[in-house]
């Protein structure tokens, strides 16, 4: 290879690097604002809300990896700390989760996959909005919940969860219940919206 050639990879490399950067950095402003937006559900206790933060770290996941999936992941809610008023635990839990998520499902398309799919990236996206649903129970019950029980005991907590569903018995049943199923179809959501949004959007997170 001549020097004239290594020099043009070297530009073309670094060119992509900072590409990837770009968009990673603009995907994590979009999440950090996604994250302030968040509503309440009825079948759900007040205190937990629905959001779709998680979208902008998949798209980045598909289209420039899995680590910077994560990366956005991780930006948008060392941000949220900032105004959050469940001490950080909220964030460290929705980091957790997200990551599982958006993480596999980024590895699953690239790594998988020889030839990038809507197929690979419907199946990745769907392990990993499975696997965020599974691990949410254990997440949620050995660490958000115990932390949470200082501020709030857990008879309070289980007993907003029965108003909704009375023969609910202790904090695990209705984490498995509730959570799990609501962690899946927010996955889904995220993951459905991927869809709808990533072919007009390709242009801008490939070039």
């Amino acid at each position: 290879m001549s020097q004239l050639e290594s020099a043009a990879n070297r530009r073309s490399l670094a060119k992509s690097r900072t590409h990837r950067l770009t968009v990673a950095a603009m995907l994590s402003a979009v999440a950090t604002v996604l994250m302030f937006v968040d509503f309440s559900v009825p079948f759900m206790p007040a205190f937990i809300k629905l959001d779709i933060s998680e979208l902008p770290a998949l798209l980045a996941s598909f289209s420039i990896g899995p680590w910077y999936g994560v990366a956005v992941c991780l930006v948008k809610n060392i941000i949220n700390c900032l105004r959050t008023s469940t001490g950080g635990v909220g964030e460290l839990c929705n980091f957790m989760l997200g990551a599982i998520f958006v993480g596999i499902a980024g590895v699953v398309y690239q790594r998988f996959h020889k030839r990038k799919s809507r197929k690979g990236a419907f199946l990745g996206a769907l392990i990993g909005a499975a696997a965020m649903a599974v691990l949410s129970v254990p997440v949620n019950y050995y660490l958000t919940y115990p932390i949470y029980a200082k501020f709030m005991p857990i008879d309070t907590i289980v007993g907003m969860y029965q108003a909704i569903r009375p023969s609910a018995n202790g904090l695990l049943d209705c984490l498995v219940t509730f959570n799990m199923p609501f962690t899946f179809l927010k996955g889904i959501l995220d993951v459905a919206l991927c869809f709808l949004i990533y072919k007009p959007l390709s242009p801008l997170l490939h070039r």
